[in-house]
């Protein structure tokens, strides 16, 4: 496969999940701010979202206060901020397009309608009437894009370069969540249950907790399920795993520096125990994985792809 067409298929699939990702805090942020906090928590709540996800600066930038409307505003509908929502769905339909003839017919018909209703919901105002019904629409058609990939693509090397774009994205995302709520909160939010339970459901993690452990929400195990738990979807593990499967798929003479990098995050998690993970420090063993998963991210683009300075 053509090293641009693997690129962009890459670029599609993670500029679709980042889609996903952005509406998944968005929303969760939006229904923690219902609940009774002061002004200065619900302000913070907000700019640790934007901390998240990297994108203080650029808010500063054209905000002079931490709103959330203005946050929303920026995160969904601003296209100068380059994970916007409307950013990602425009980014992932012209790299659909540019291998047009790669995708199925109902994979591109789908990238290209969700961008086209995106852009007739954002004009019909239906994020400021009700934000979560959106957000959840977000998410339904990222869901949609994966379904369609799955059902009528050819299970080739196309296939997993979107899914390595999907993971690896994926990865990223949780590991800032879970970073956030735990280096960035003071100790009375991590012990609510109504804040954990809203982190949960951020990741579509609620149900899958309560089959899982039948137990209150603590915040311990909220880190096991959403790092160490393979049949989690979501967690860094699961996530691992659908890295190094894909990758060895796609394995040539230059991506085996790539390939033991994945294979040693994917090893460290799955033989790790939360208790030492905890006791070691769980904001720096997430530092730590961000900075492999980045590096993990360049090696596929080295190897694989159009390279990032080209």
């Amino acid at each position: 496969m053509l090293s641009r067409t693997a690129d962009h298929l890459f670029w599609m699939a993670r500029y679709t999940e980042r889609a996903e990702n952005t509406a998944r805090m968005l929303d969760v942020n939006v229904q923690t701010a219902l609940l009774p906090q002061s002004e200065e928590a619900a302000r913070h709540a907000w700019r640790a979202l934007l901390g998240i996800s990297e994108l203080q600066h650029g808010y500063d930038q054209k905000h002079d206060a931490v709103t959330q409307r203005d946050v929303i505003e920026f995160m969904v509908c601003d296209p100068s901020n380059p994970s916007s929502i409307i950013a990602c769905l425009t980014e992932a339909r012209e790299n659909a397009r540019a291998v047009r003839g790669t995708l199925t017919t109902e994979v591109w018909e789908v990238t290209n309608q969700t961008y086209l209703d995106l852009r007739r919901r954002l004009h019909g105002g239906q994020l400021h009437k009700d934000p979560s019904q959106f957000f959840e629409w977000v998410k339904y058609r990222s869901h949609l894009s994966r379904g369609v990939t799955l059902g009528t693509m050819l299970r080739d090397e196309a296939v997993n370069f979107l899914r390595l774009g999907t993971f690896i994205e994926r990865a990223d995302n949780t590991a800032r969540i879970l970073d956030v709520k735990f280096h960035g909160d003071d100790g009375e939010a991590r012990r609510d249950f109504y804040y954990w339970a809203a982190l949960l459901r951020s990741v579509s993690g609620f149900e899958i907790y309560r089959k899982v452990y039948r137990d209150v929400i603590t915040p311990e195990r909220v880190a096991e399920l959403l790092m160490l738990r393979a049949d989690m979807p979501r967690s860094l593990l699961a996530c691992m795993e659908e890295v190094v499967a894909n990758l060895r798929e796609v394995r040539n003479d230059v991506s085996a520096d790539t390939e033991r990098l994945a294979g040693k995050l994917h090893a460290e998690l799955q033989f790790a125990r939360i208790e030492d993970i905890l006791e070691a420090g769980l904001h720096d063993t997430l530092t730590e994985f961000l900075r492999r998963i980045y590096e993990l991210g360049n090696g596929v683009s080295r190897d694989f792809l159009v390279p990032l300075a080209a």
